[in-house]
């Protein structure tokens, strides 16, 4: 398992190759040590790769740097859980540019496929510190994980109204695993692994740099059903995280607060544009549960550990199967609602047999 991780390192490390050509190479090669492997011709024509980039992969200069990092992962117990494996979120490979892998501390589950984000300000008031408390403890009591950021303010009451209530919840972090950040929530990181997981896309050792949070913000959107903001200024990288959740399709809430505040500036704003306004957990619910068909107390949507697919599934499934399409075509040649077709789509996301696409494209995932 450690030689695969040296691999999945090794080519994270190449400076230029981005999420998305990462995971093109995998596609294409399958693996990262095939592309290790395959011959300068190859990476050219099949992997589509420039010089540049296949002279750091072949000519071995990260060997000492990959060498340091699975060090470091032994020392923290820290495990890389990367896109073909089946703990990996599957919300998150949704997304156009999810990570190839993952560092994590905790446990991810399947479970974790039926998320809601919380974020808002690390100023929050003790007004947004008690709605966030009480919002997350109750979708975590209803078998809902929780996911947001480990930062002060709202973040922090997610998880812990998470962890009250017994539920799971995840941090999402735009640091290092390794790194401890902020300070006085080491504690509450600790309880985080013991009953959810905290995870990373960034290397050990990665400095809290400022940069890094908006890039982290498209992995707590990106494998959530939706986000709910509780308190955000105008200029609060909350918001960033509700416009990437617009942009991968997923549902955004907005929580109102007083006219004076001026940290309810950019949660109103958001309601203005058409997000939700909710006031407690069951406005969150009453969005999301008939999407899931059944509710989430179980941690499953499937009986028996089979899928069972309603008849608008089937048909959706099948009109999938001559091609991708977009969600319009689909309205119209199944002839049902548009909120039909929105919630049977989610229902086959998260039962793996339909992955959706940028532009609000859909295709068919064969299961073998």
């Amino acid at each position: 398992m450690e030689r695969d991780n040296y691999y999945w390192l090794a080519l994270s490390f190449i400076d230029g190759l981005g999420s998305v050509s990462y995971r093109r190479l995998i596609e294409r090669f399958h693996n990262p040590r095939r592309v290790y492997e395959a011959s300068t011709e190859e990476l050219e024509k099949r992997g589509g790769l420039k010089p540049h980039l296949i002279k750091q992969l072949k000519d071995g200069t990260h060997r000492a740097r990959v060498e340091r990092e699975l060090a470091l992962m032994r020392k923290h117990q820290v495990e890389l859980i990367t896109c073909l494996d089946t703990r990996y979120p599957a919300t998150l490979l949704t997304i156009y540019d999810p990570p190839p892998f993952l560092y994590v501390r905790g446990e991810l589950r399947g479970e974790d496929t039926v998320a809601v984000a919380v974020v808002g300000s690390r100023f929050a008031s003790h007004y947004g510190t008690l709605v966030t408390e009480r919002i997350s403890r109750d979708l975590a009591l209803e078998g809902i994980t929780v996911v947001s950021g480990l930062a002060r303010g709202i973040d922090t009451s997610a998880h812990r109204g998470a962890l009250v209530a017994g539920g799971r919840t995840i941090a999402v972090l735009g640091c290092g695993i390794d790194v401890q950040y902020p300070l006085e929530n080491k504690k509450l990181k600790e309880e985080i692994v013991k009953h959810g997981a905290v995870i990373s896309e960034f290397p050990m050792s990665t400095p809290p740099a400022s940069l890094n949070f908006p890039v982290r913000n498209r992995i707590i959107s990106g494998m959530s059903l939706g986000v709910v903001v509780v308190e955000a200024s105008h200029r609060s990288g909350s918001l960033i995280t509700a416009r990437l959740a617009l942009e991968q399709g997923r549902d955004v809430f907005a929580v109102p607060g007083s006219i004076d505040s001026l940290r309810s500036r950019g949660t109103h704003g958001l309601i203005k544009e058409g997000a939700k306004l909710v006031e407690d957990a069951q406005d969150i619910l009453a969005e999301l549960l008939p999407q899931l068909r059944g509710g989430v107390r179980t941690g499953s949507i499937s009986e028996g550990g089979e899928a069972v697919l309603s008849r608008e599934a089937t048909s959706i499934l099948d009109l999938l199967a001559c091609g991708e399409l977009q969600i319009d075509t689909i309205i119209t040649d199944t002839g049902l609602s548009s909120s039909q077709v929105s919630s049977t789509l989610v229902e086959l996301e998260l039962k793996g047999l339909v992955r959706q696409l940028p532009g609000k494209l859909f295709v068919r995932r064969e299961v073998h």
